[in-house]
């Protein structure tokens, strides 16, 4: 399926050749920005019907405290990367809602939740996790790609009961030396604890993404997104 990308001050957004009828929020990492995964699209080889929009927002500059105080895109400061380490309470909340007004923005377009999907890698994962299960429309999935959820003592009690039963595919790195498997598996554990769909795929890679993994991230998007 070939995309026309076009460059805005906030995001990349590649439409598809037929006219959209469902879309991707994707979310980029740590550093990153909306680039970094505008070639993933090429390698999904999706069918040109149904028409999928690809939107790719940037992240805004801000000090990294794990990067000795560096400004970078990022969604929100990270602190630390422990288990029970202190978090960005307020940016990941703020990144949150800007998330949720992407989505928004898609449907005011025409179209519907049900075939919104939200995605995103490492710092970007956690963000779509954090908007996605608290979106108060029933979305068509959630992609979280080498990540955790964040905010995970109030994720349960703040999430929305119409995506409860969403589709959420998670996938990690078995030798991430950057974000641990340990806590993406602690998420999933809990996730799927209160009931959650979880798809979840390790593979044998770093914090990165391989071949096998796009070739299975294309048949999901097929199947949430008909094809």
């Amino acid at each position: 399926m070939s995309h026309e990308p076009h460059n805005h001050d906030d995001r990349v957004v590649l439409e598809p050749v037929q006219p959209a009828t469902a879309a991707v929020i994707w979310l980029h990492g740590l550093g990153a920005d909306g680039h970094d995964f505008v070639p993933v699209v090429q390698e999904l080889s999706l069918p040109a019907s149904p028409g999928v929009r690809f939107v790719f927002p940037h992240a805004p500059q801000r000090p990294v405290t794990i990067n000795g105080g560096m400004r970078m895109r990022a969604w929100y400061d990270i602190k630390a990367l422990e288990r029970d380490g202190p978090e960005d309470v307020d940016g990941i909340r703020e990144s949150g809602e800007q998330t949720a007004a992407l989505l928004d923005e898609q449907r005011a377009a025409g179209i519907p939740a049900e075939r919104l999907i939200v995605a995103g890698f490492s710092q970007g994962g956690a963000i779509a996790l954090h908007s996605g299960l608290r979106y108060g429309e029933p979305l068509a999935g959630i992609l979280a790609l080498s990540t955790y959820l964040p905010l995970r003592s109030q994720a349960l009690a703040e999430a929305s009961d119409a995506n409860r039963a969403t589709p959420v595919l998670m996938m990690h790195g078995s030798l991430d030396p950057v974000l641990p498997m340990a806590l993406g598996e602690m998420s999933r554990d809990l996730l799927l604890g209160a009931g959650y769909r979880i798809d979840w795929h390790e593979y044998p890679m770093q914090h990165q993404v391989c071949l096998q993994q796009i070739q299975r991230i294309s048949a999901w998007l097929i199947a949430r997104l008909g094809g």
